[in-house]
């Protein structure tokens, strides 16, 4: 099977009921979705997939041949990631990866958001250390930088 990953094509071997998550972990090697409840309530695992944040634990990876897929370790400087930095926008960090990959694809389809489509949009995922107002900070600064 054939996937684009971070603009590369891989190819691996992998059962028809091997999710994404679990292809991207143990056949890749790209451990930064990471694995949560499994059922796609947390989006500890969220990845962009043809610019639009999903959960790789609901995606079976066979659906995914051919699409684009970006995952945490794509991200080269992304402003969403230093953004999160500045703001201590994470705290145990578990959840930060998914975070980052919904609020970067936020950011980018998005560029006006208001503060109610952010808010929307972080109820995707859950960070049980409760970052949702650094979280919430860091999009705004994004947002404010793209509009400069």
């Amino acid at each position: 099977m054939g996937l684009i990953i971070n603009g590369e094509r891989k190819t691996t071997f992998c059962r028809c009921s091997d999710t994404l998550l679990t292809v991207l972990r143990e056949h890749m090697g790209l451990t930064g979705a990471k694995p949560g409840c499994e059922n796609g309530d947390c989006g500890a695992c969220t990845v962009i997939v043809d610019q639009i944040p999903q959960k790789s634990c609901l995606w079976l990876a066979v659906e995914c041949e051919g699409r684009q897929i970006s995952t945490i370790e794509g991200l080269q400087n992304a402003s969403i990631q230093q953004a999160f930095s500045e703001k201590w926008a994470f705290q145990c960090g578990y959840c930060t990866p998914g975070f980052i990959m919904n609020c970067h694809a936020l950011v980018e389809a998005y560029p006006e958001a208001t503060d109610v489509e952010i808010e929307n949009w972080l109820q995707s995922n859950i960070c049980r250390c409760t970052s949702y107002q650094e979280i919430k900070e860091a999009i705004q600064s994004v947002l404010a930088e793209k509009k400069n």
